[in-house]
């Protein structure tokens, strides 16, 4: 197994390590994120290739699938390496046909935390981030009695950290009353920018800022001047994408998904690239 680790590591809090890049395990579910996954041969020799390219960060949660994706992860990677960290999400469920729904009463989220358990085949997650808002946008509602439910469970050692996903920084400010923030996982990337501000206080505050979508999501970027500046670099444009994303901050970690063999070291392989300056002076104009 590779000793390099792709994009090197970040330690966003006391006992938490993981690599910048990781693998967001979303699409290995079927379509709409919902059932078995197309080849499920492929989707598991996705998780073990993620792992020997030296990934040390893969993202999940139980209602991707809803409870395949986080099956496929422990069929497939159980009894986990020791320097892998899972992360996973609470705060929303399925319906019988897909449609993603709030779940958010302390007992459900409480509920979710041992179903997340169960399927991973663990006794503590890593790390729980508590979703709120939806996809296309944050919430700024008050967290404090969901946030204090899971700070209950990491005071139990049933999560070892806390993160957020979704949020404001108002929301973030409130979460760290509680207990101590480790992540936050909001939508990010070159043409989404209305977090740089948070984005910029996650780097001040040590606190891994996880994109999520970093490419785009359903409907990948297209830029004429992304398309421009990765044909100069010789790179793919996804590959020079999460590469700015890389160098926008210290603590931004990537969690890129696919359910391609192919793609997946592709974008491990956007670890190593370095953009000059005057390529992120043009990509920084997409996003304005």
């Amino acid at each position: 197994m590779t000793t390099t680790i792709p994009g090197g590591t970040l330690t966003p809090a006391k006992g938490l390590t993981i690599s910048r890049m990781g693998y967001g395990a979303m699409q290995l579910a079927g379509p709409g994120v919902f059932g078995p996954p197309k080849d499920r041969d492929q989707a598991l020799a996705v998780l073990r290739e993620a792992v020997r390219l030296g990934i040390t960060h893969i993202d999940t949660s139980d209602f991707y699938g809803p409870t395949v994706v986080n099956e496929l992860i422990k069929e497939a990677l159980h009894p986990y390496p020791a320097d892998l960290r899972i992360v996973t999400k609470v705060g929303a469920r399925r319906t019988d046909d897909g449609i993603w729904i709030p779940a958010l009463k302390p007992t459900d989220l409480k509920t979710q935390v041992q179903e997340n358990l169960r399927h991973l085949g663990l006794a503590a997650l890593d790390v729980v981030n508590l979703r709120l808002g939806t996809a296309e946008g944050i919430s700024d509602q008050p967290l404090a009695e969901q946030f204090g439910a899971l700070a209950e469970l990491r005071e139990q050692g049933l999560i070892r950290h806390l993160g957020l996903s979704n949020v404001s920084a108002v929301r973030l400010t409130e979460a760290q009353s509680i207990a101590p923030v480790g992540t936050v996982q909001n939508l990010y990337n070159l043409a989404n920018r209305a977090d740089d501000a948070l984005v910029d206080r996650c780097a001040a505050e040590n606190i891994a800022f996880a994109s999520f979508f970093p490419l785009g999501g359903f409907s990948p970027l297209q830029s004429e001047t992304l398309t421009s500046v990765a044909a100069r670099l010789d790179a793919a444009p996804q590959q020079v994408a999460l590469a700015w994303l890389l160098q926008r901050s210290a603590t931004t970690v990537l969690i890129p998904g696919t359910s391609s063999v192919a793609h997946l070291r592709e974008n491990v392989a956007a670890a190593e690239l370095r953009l000059p300056a005057d390529a992120v002076a043009e990509l920084d104009s997409i996003g304005r």
